[in-house]
């Protein structure tokens, strides 16, 4: 596995590539791998010549009350593992090169579809993601990206921006990667106490028992996410949002709706952890 730190060089060794006619699937990350992570790699050397992920924890994505400082940063690890999935390239740039004048620089904003769920939660967030990935998008010139659909909302943020912005890569989403008992893959898994690990897994039953009273034609949809949120409350979590959207523009599910999904976003002690179904819902017959 080849290691770069400097654009210019990554620059060069894809331009090989490029010349070689070789199709350049791409990964990016924050680090701290786990099997969720890894799935994607597989899922990008399935269908690529050459597989490269990035390693950056981008710091214009976390509020001024969030985790930057202490999110976990395990680089040896992960390389070990990157290598072991067959990693060709691992991209780990500096902050300065990729903010050169700073974070207060130019922004790529994903307008409607960032209004709502984490965007409105977190301001800026999406301003931060979709920034980077366009950095990111345009120093490697990927021909396939590969996101994982736990963060569901990023990866509709990612494939409308590069609608909009008329680029040619293949955006691929991947299944949410579980842990034995149902609660989905995440670096921050690493903040909940012993306890909280074990009442987590309730999230992804509680989506799962709404995802039920969905398919059986319940479609009193406020209702049934203020039914289910007291549930997550009663568990001890603290609810941000539980949402039933469509799929695609992620407005609030109405009875035109078939393609939907289900988010949430709860925070268990001082862990945010989120989740999504996806689902077919069943016409209404009023």
């Amino acid at each position: 596995m080849e290691i770069y730190s400097q654009i210019t060089e990554l620059r060069k060794a894809l331009n090989l590539h490029r010349q070689n006619k070789h199709k350049i699937g791409f990964v990016p990350t924050m680090g701290n791998l786990h099997a969720g992570h890894l799935s994607l790699i597989d899922a990008a050397r399935k269908n690529c010549d050459i597989v490269i992920a990035s390693i950056f924890v981008n710091p214009t994505q976390f509020g001024p009350n969030e985790d930057l400082e202490k999110y976990p940063r395990t680089l040896e690890q992960d390389c070990k593992k990157l290598l072991k999935h067959q990693t060709d390239i691992l991209f780990t740039p500096a902050e300065a090169d990729i903010y050169p004048n700073g974070r207060s620089q130019t922004k790529v904003s994903v307008p409607h579809i960032t209004n709502q769920l984490c965007g409105a939660s977190r301001p800026g967030h999406f301003d931060g993601v979709s920034t980077i990935v366009t950095k990111l998008f345009n120093i490697i010139q990927p021909d396939l990206a590969v996101f994982g659909q736990k963060d569901f909302q990023q990866l509709a943020v990612i494939r409308q921006m590069v609608i909009d912005l008329n680029l040619p890569i293949e955006i691929q989403g991947i299944a949410t990667g579980r842990e034995h008992d149902g609660l989905a893959m995440s670096s921050r898994n690493n903040f909940l106490t012993d306890k909280e690990r074990q009442i987590a897994p309730e999230l992804h039953k509680t989506l799962k028992r709404l995802k039920a009273a969905l398919l059986e034609g319940d479609n009193n949809y406020a209702n049934m996410c203020r039914q289910h949120s007291k549930l997550l409350e009663n568990q001890g979590f603290s609810v941000d949002y539980l949402e039933i959207c469509d799929a695609t523009s992620l407005t609030r599910a109405d009875a035109k709706t078939r393609n939907a999904v289900i988010l949430c976003a709860a925070k268990l002690g001082n862990t945010r952890l989120i989740d999504n179904l996806m689902m077919v819902l069943k016409a209404s017959t009023d």
